[in-house]
């Protein structure tokens, strides 16, 4: 049973490129501030939170906020970055059992779910959040290519005028992101790499930047302010469609805000254990609070420069032409921040199978031997054949659905399985439970409210994408979408 073997998900045998051997003076040094004999915790927590909240969502906000309109779009934003932030106060609370901190750690999500709620709850957890991890990879698949396919485009554009429709077939695009994360899901603790996580997110911000500039200056070009009150207006599209893309949108602005699914993993980053729960609620504020600030300016002004005409993708739906050297740049920052979004997201799916396989298979060669790869002028490196063989053949996995199903739609409902259990149910039952808050007192009803209020906003943004998919498979041909 799942239970039974997730309760150290992420301690994994050691993939370090370089081995520490107990009892010397480096691994003495690795450990010295922690309190469970696992390595120290290092990394930037902000930079992480954004990295995987700033991803692909952002670029249909414009898009959602026309549907929505003046008065809903920018309500519903607000609203969902506060659910955000305060369903992370309540995960983060959860990261230790018992005492905030003396109590045993809790590692992951699902370990933090089997500690309050039993293991069943923790079983469907996992599915959820795993279901949900391998959904965002083809997500960040399909917008990955289309971002690479849009900067030769946006050249052909420059070279040929914007009469000339430049068709482009997407395949070969999400097949060179798939080896892109080939190469990066080998490399070994990929959370301790720092640099890569402010890099990552740097990149978030300047397409955020690039798109919200582009608007502004749209804006100032033409004099108008485009957009209605209520969106969308019924004539342009008719009231059923009105009503499932309303639904989509609600989706879209609510899926783009979550990281509760790794939550518990960027916590376990933080080192001290007097200040886990506190650091992490500061990081989450600070981070929703950029988010929000973005996506407000992002999706508004990508509003006010084309009203109802607001592509889904904001710099990839060529609603800009010009100057196209800044859409390349705007374009390539998405393709950069979406290999490393991919990566933290899918680093916990990676670390379940491997530890599962570890406890079933111990006397495995194939998943427990380390081959030690010797590269001039590095630390030897450490390689694992399962670890290869089984990430690279879940790469291929996500390219290949990618390029069968290549529909906004599949992703928002692969996102809307995942949205409300993980990012509001079970925080918030969770969060009852440690607190020990009694049945029908005015606290237990808020928070009950608030879970209702998601569910049925989820089941809204789930039938808003089966639409969705249902209206693209009427005009589909496998393999061969282009654009």
């Amino acid at each position: 049973m799942m239970e039974d073997q997730v309760a150290s998900e992420i301690q994994l045998p050691p993939h370090q490129v370089f081995d520490v051997p107990p009892g010397s003076g480096a691994a003495s040094e690795c450990f010295d501030d922690d309190d469970d004999g696992r390595f120290k915790r290092t990394g930037s927590v902000c930079a992480h939170i954004i990295t995987a909240v700033i991803g692909s969502g952002v670029l249909s906000l414009a898009w959602a906020t026309a549907q929505l309109g003046w008065v809903a779009g920018p309500t519903v934003m607000l609203l969902f970055s506060l659910v955000t932030y305060y369903t992370s106060t309540l995960l983060a609370a959860c990261y230790r059992s018992g005492d905030p901190v003396t109590e045993g750690r809790n590692y992951t999500y699902m370990d933090a779910v089997r500690s309050n709620l039993g293991g069943f709850k923790a079983e469907l957890c996992g599915w959820a959040q795993y279901l949900n991890l391998f959904g965002v990879a083809i997500g960040y698949t399909i917008a990955s290519a289309i971002s690479i396919m849009a900067i030769k485009r946006s050249n052909c554009f420059h070279e040929r005028g914007n009469t000339n429709p430049c068709h482009m077939q997407i395949n070969l695009y999400m097949i060179a992101f798939g080896i892109v994360e080939i190469i990066f899901s080998q490399i070994p603790d990929f959370n301790q790499l720092w640099w890569l996580s402010i890099l990552f997110a740097a990149m978030s911000f300047t397409y955020s930047i690039i798109g919200l500039g582009l608007g502004i200056a749209r804006v100032a070009e033409t004099g108008k302010i485009m957009g209605s009150l209520t969106g969308l207006s019924i004539g342009t599209v008719t009231q059923t469609q009105k009503i499932w893309r309303s639904f989509q949108a609600l989706g879209d602005i609510a899926f783009a805000y979550p990281y509760s699914l790794i939550l518990i993993e960027i916590q376990d980053m933080i080192g001290s254990p007097s200040l886990e729960s506190k650091t992490m609620k500061k990081a989450s504020m600070i981070s929703v609070a950029a988010t929000t600030i973005f996506y407000m300016l992002y999706g508004c002004m990508g509003y006010a420069a084309f009203g109802d005409l607001s592509p889904e993708n904001l710099l990839t739906g060529l609603g800009f032409y010009n100057p196209f050297w800044l859409l390349d740049i705007a374009n390539a920052a998405i393709f950069i921040h979406l290999v490393g979004a991919y990566q933290v997201h899918c680093r916990p799916l990676f670390a379940f199978l491997e530890k599962q396989a570890t406890e079933r298979f111990p006397a495995c060669g194939f998943i427990t031997k380390e081959i030690k790869i010797h590269i001039p002028g590095f630390h030897p490196y450490n390689q694992n054949l399962f670890r290869l063989v089984w990430r690279t053949l879940f790469v291929i996995t996500t390219t290949i659905i990618s390029m069968l199903f290549p529909f906004k739609g599949v992703v928002g409902l692969f996102k809307a399985l995942g949205f409300w259990p993980l990012t509001v149910y079970f925080p918030v039952e969770m969060y009852i439970r440690q607190k020990n808050i009694p049945k029908w007192s005015t606290r237990w009803l808020c928070l009950q409210i608030l879970n209702i209020a998601c569910l049925i906003i989820t089941i809204a943004a789930a039938a808003g994408s089966i639409a969705g998919v249902v209206l693209d498979l009427k005009s589909y041909k496998p393999f061969s979408t282009s654009y």
